[in-house]
């Protein structure tokens, strides 16, 4: 098995309100994949989809090999799962829950979750209702990582928690990408994003934009300024794909992606209505920001030019 999920034009609608919008993407085996939009893109939707929690009303989602809408039970079997709000007995202490929640899976994930409580740092004998935010994450992740799951999915995970905590949650993700585990991340914070994904999908109104290995979405990206000779009413035709652009007096501002030779852009300097031409590489939040801001053609070019299907 290659891909681990694998997504193809999947639709969700709520009455006349879109949810999720003919979204595809494959998430392969042993990576740390970043589902990265703003709060209501759709996110969670999908993510519930995964599971088998709810029914897509159009495509295919497959997980672990199976289908999501047939199989849901016996991928929520397999999988480990983290929601922004987990769900706890608040009556239990840390050790209890472990030894409730080990009566649903095989042997050896008690002893386990008692180590990973100690990885942590939570005590066994407290109670839950005594517990920081913090903490009951920290509980909440111990649970979900019991059982070795081939994948780990977390839907904003870190929302609210302090940075030593968040840090804990980030490293645990990229640990157990290393041991071959696979780890779906939906998230808004661009941070964490940028600092732990191996793969990066951004998603708009329920619409998948752009899939891409983080460093291929960087690297390929670039910020041109080109200042005009006169005051030009378009901008100069850039190589790549142009995700945004905007002009202050003479100078355009440029937002491309995509751009597999660098001397092209060195080259538009050559045009006579160039003056001058620089760039440089920006960062993820700024990639991020340009597809959130497209609109009209701009964005449908970009929809029409993202490699859905590498991933």
């Amino acid at each position: 098995m290659t891909n681990v999920i694998e997504i193809d034009r999947v639709t969700k609608r709520y009455g006349s309100f879109t949810a999720v919008d003919e979204a595809t993407l494959r998430v392969p085996k042993g990576c740390v994949f970043a589902l990265l939009g703003e709060n209501g893109a759709g996110k969670t939707t999908l993510v519930r989809m995964l599971l088998g929690l709810l029914t897509p009303d159009g495509g295919a989602v497959s997980v672990l090999g199976r289908d999501s809408t047939r199989h849901g039970e016996e991928i929520r079997r397999q999988v480990g799962y983290v929601p922004e709000r987990p769900t706890l007995y608040e009556w239990m202490t840390a050790a209890e829950i472990g030894w409730f929640t080990a009566g649903f899976y095989p042997d050896g994930y008690e002893q386990h979750y008692r180590n990973l409580l100690d990885r942590f740092r939570v005590p066994p004998g407290r109670k839950i209702s005594k517990m920081s935010k913090g903490m009951r994450a920290k509980v909440a992740l111990s649970l979900a990582m019991a059982h070795r799951p081939p994948l780990l999915v977390l839907d904003e995970p870190t929302s609210g928690l302090d940075t030593l905590v968040r840090r804990e949650f980030l490293e645990s993700m990229v640990d157990l990408a290393a041991e071959g585990h696979t780890v779906l991340l939906s998230s808004h914070l661009i941070g964490e994003v940028e600092r732990v994904a191996d793969q990066v999908a951004i998603v708009r109104e329920g619409r998948v934009l752009a899939v891409d290995p983080l460093d291929r979405l960087k690297l390929g990206a670039y910020e041109i300024t080109a200042t005009m000779q006169g005051a030009a009413s378009a901008p100069p035709p850039t190589p790549g794909t142009l995700l945004e652009s905007s002009r202050r007096g003479k100078q355009w501002r440029l937002l491309v992606r995509d751009v597999d030779d660098e001397a092209a852009i060195d080259r538009l300097a050559e045009l006579d209505s160039v003056a001058v031409v620089d760039r440089r590489t920006p960062g993820l939040e700024e990639i991020f920001v340009a597809y959130m801001k497209q609109s009209g053609p701009l964005r449908q070019a970009a929809e029409h030019r993202a490699p859905l299907e590498q991933v």
